[in-house]
């Protein structure tokens, strides 16, 4: 484990012990307490990667392999969105607040150990936490729809985990060891990989469930619209990006995709990335309901990070790592809408919406941002991550690949400008003639996640030079 960043995993363990006390007689120090623990958190991850000669020295002296710092922080900041808003938007009278954002916390300190750790078993535990606690916020509000998306998610993502453990154990049998650093260095070696690949692949194949990508993919649009509304965002922003997703990129970086090994794992990667993008974007035209919309969404955008893995070249990790850091703001911003929009009309039902522009005008224009970038228009960050991927897959000589991302690309634009007319632009229903803006603090998240968006963009030299870091020494 990368012992630098213990503390980023220690401290929101430490305040998850520590909120079911303090909040005991004052519910709202449970807020307080957890937005103060990961905001100081992420000042300090801040000062770690942008301090002035930092950038300076173009990320040369960046702790570690660099992923790990960057991944924590993404964490960090989608936690705090998500505590933000939550802290404004939960009823005063829920029993469960406390607890509530103990599960919170406990998921970011889990997701902070799966970033950092060296060895398979350890990301195999807290891999379950994450689960366990992700379970449990899913049901945060005891409605129906919540508990039915939590059971869906448990029972199937449970095969997932005994997938993952099955080829630990082969793994373990067949290298004597379970750290990273020996997966690497046998697949560098030209000894036969064949019990190797195969335990890789069942790991992989476990992690890929996890993800929600297609033709793994029914769980994930029970859960994010059955979950009460701000854990949806977790969930999306960061929990599944996490929880599957890095280890995808891992063990594409560890088996030496990049070099032609496990051939065959390289292209099944790839072909499931693919279908999941388009099957994502596909199903995302059809539906009338904003979460399950942006829950197909999400599948789509997971399978652009996935298939630039499964092609494993240095650019296409950069834009596997970059594209994971873009789905986690602008799926942030949309989910946390949803929920704003959900509270303000009582529905997420597309068909019941209209003219809500007029009505929640911030809430319109911070979804336009974070859906542009979704798409991939410029200067947007999301148009950058895209473009490696594209420009990885062409140079690779994968051109069908190429066109296929770029067309499915234009499709996201289209499902999302249908939402944003049915939603904000069109003719105004009941439901918007009664309703106003949400809350300042509501807003405020939703309102940095879009400026990150536009900075990313905008800055995407600074950020081309630090991902670069990253792919060279998670590669080589």
């Amino acid at each position: 484990m990368d012992k630098g960043l213990l503390a980023y995993l220690l401290i929101p363990l430490l305040s998850a012990v520590i909120i079911p006390f303090a909040a005991r007689t004052r519910p709202k120090m449970a807020d307080i307490l957890a937005n103060v623990t990961l905001l100081a958190g992420l000042a300090n991850l801040l000062w770690l990667a942008l301090r002035p000669s930092m950038i300076a020295g173009g990320f040369a002296d960046i702790p570690g392999d660099g992923l790990s710092l960057l991944l924590v922080a993404a964490v960090y900041l989608v936690g705090l969105c998500v505590t933000f808003f939550s802290a404004y938007f939960i009823e005063e009278g829920l029993p469960n607040r406390p607890a509530y954002y103990s599960l919170l916390l406990v998921s970011v300190a889990a997701m902070t150990g799966v970033v950092t750790t060296t060895d398979f078993f350890t990301l195999y535990v807290f891999i379950e936490v994450l689960a366990v606690t992700s379970f449990a916020l899913i049901t945060t509000d005891d409605s129906s729809a919540g508990i039915e998306g939590a059971l869906k998610y448990f029972f199937l993502t449970f095969p997932a985990s005994v997938l993952i453990i099955v080829g630990i154990a082969i793994l373990m049998m067949t290298l004597g060891s379970l750290s990273y650093e020996n997966l690497r260095l046998f697949m560098a070696s030209d000894a036969p990989a064949g019990p190797v690949t195969f335990a890789s692949a069942l790991i992989m194949l476990g992690f890929i469930v996890k993800s929600g990508v297609v033709p793994f993919h029914t769980w994930t649009p029970d859960a994010y619209q059955g979950a009460y509304a701000p854990v949806s965002a977790h969930l999306a922003g960061i929990v599944t990006k996490i929880s599957g997703v890095y280890a995808i990129i891992k063990l594409a970086t560890l088996l030496r995709f990049f070099d032609g090994r496990a051939q065959a794992l390289s292209e099944m990667l790839m072909f499931l990335g693919m279908l999941s993008i388009a099957v994502g974007a596909l199903a995302a035209l059809k539906q009338t309901n904003f979460k399950r919309m942006l829950a197909f969404s999400s599948i789509s955008q997971i399978g652009y990070i996935v298939l630039a893995a499964g092609l494993g070249t240095p650019l296409a990790i950069m834009g596997a790592v970059f594209h994971l850091i873009n789905h986690a703001t602008f799926k942030t911003v949309l989910f946390l809408n949803s929920a704003s929009l959900e509270k303000s009309t009582g529905t997420t039902d597309m068909d019941k919406l209209g003219g809500m522009e007029h009505s929640m005008p911030w809430t319109s224009w911070t979804s336009i941002v974070a859906l542009l970038s979704t798409a991939g228009v410029p200067p947007l960050s999301g148009f950058w991550s895209k473009l490696l991927i594209i420009l990885a897959l062409w140079e690779s000589g994968l051109r069908v690949y190429a066109v296929l991302a770029l067309l499915f690309s234009i499709v996201t634009l289209a499902y999302f400008m249908m939402m944003q007319k049915k939603v904000f632009f069109g003719k105004k229903t009941p439901a918007s003639e009664r309703v106003q803006e949400v809350s300042a603090p509501l807003l405020a998240p939703v309102v940095l996640m879009s400026a990150i968006i536009v900075a990313l963009g905008l800055l995407f030299p600074y950020f081309y030079a630090y991902v670069k870091v990253v792919a060279e020494r998670i590669i080589l």
